[in-house]
């Protein structure tokens, strides 16, 4: 962490992303950070935890929170998830609030978590390249009737359409002062964190609903070995039934899940990857206080 020396012109803050399951949080934050930190696929709540990104320059430093979308939760694990996005806003000195153009707003559960008056809210209105300007009107006086916006901006996290207007927006609301992390950092996650999540992410892109919400990764191994990296994971599935549909026949399915990963981690890691996968099954880990504990999720 860097000391305050009084810098004057330098401004820094904490900028909270946040809306519903597939909103495009996720594919917002990599935009604006300019590298793939959390992980993304076409299902829901494919974000668990809090990831931030930092964005340096010489003359400011942000650092996102992407959090798992806004639901009423149903178990342990994604109450843990809420106390995410609650952090998330209690640190913030910005909350860009992400709406799809296309769905329909506002959601009971996420405007309960937006503080008032207390922290300026920018509204980044996704997707707007898929529709009218009629439409996004219509979207931006629904929610402007729920929630008090500082500003609203019609983007395309996935084409980077209007976000440096979205960065200027946000540094508008920032006060001067010196970057609370190094500046050479992208983000405060460690590489074994970034391999779990890559895992996680195929898995998501393999399977069907059921399946993928009901696993999590964890590292047993990971381990340098100068030219190449050795990494035993291990994949937790709540019903036993699960465990040889992931594995599949004559191991295809595991196989297919580390060939994507592995390709995804050496990208990552700048260097050859040995990966090792098991499944085991943890019936309930997501009421569970102790797997959600190990997990990263207390």
């Amino acid at each position: 962490m860097i000391e305050d020396q009084g810098y004057s012109g330098h401004k820094s803050g904490f900028v909270a992303i946040i809306g519903k399951p597939n909103a495009g949080k996720s594919t917002l934050m990599n935009a604006l950070v300019g590298e793939k930190l959390a992980i993304i696929t076409p299902k829901a709540q494919t974000t668990r935890h809090r990831i931030m990104g930092i964005l340096n320059t010489e003359a400011y430093q942000m650092v996102f929170s992407d959090t798992p979308g806004v639901i009423r939760p149903k178990y342990q694990l994604q109450e843990n998830m809420m106390k995410f996005v609650g952090s998330a806003i209690s640190d913030a000195d910005v909350i860009v609030l992400v709406a799809d153009v296309k769905e329909q707003f506002p959601e009971e559960d996420l405007l309960k978590m937006i503080p008032g008056k207390k922290i300026p809210v920018i509204l980044a209105m996704n997707k707007a390249d898929t529709a009218t300007e009629v439409e996004i009107a219509k979207r931006i006086e629904e929610i402007s009737k729920q929630v008090l916006l500082k500003k609203t901006i019609s983007i395309s996290a996935l084409h980077k359409n209007n976000l440096d207007v979205l960065i200027d927006s946000i540094l508008e609301n920032l006060e001067d002062g010196p970057p609370y992390y190094d500046k050479d950092m992208i983000t405060d996650r460690p590489e074994r964190f970034f391999v779990t999540e890559i895992i996680r992410e195929k898995i998501f892109l393999q399977f069907d609903e059921e399946i993928p919400y009901g696993t999590e990764v964890s590292i047993l191994e990971f381990r340098d070995e100068g030219k190449r990296v050795h990494i035993e994971a291990e994949i937790h599935t709540e019903r036993k039934n699960h465990k040889g549909m992931l594995i599949g026949k004559q191991g295809k399915s595991i196989k297919e899940i580390g060939t994507a990963a592995r390709k995804d981690i050496e990208f990552l890691l700048d260097k050859p990857v040995f990966l090792n996968l098991y499944v085991r099954v943890a019936e309930n880990w997501k009421d569970s206080g102790r797997y959600l504990k190990g997990f990263g999720y207390s």
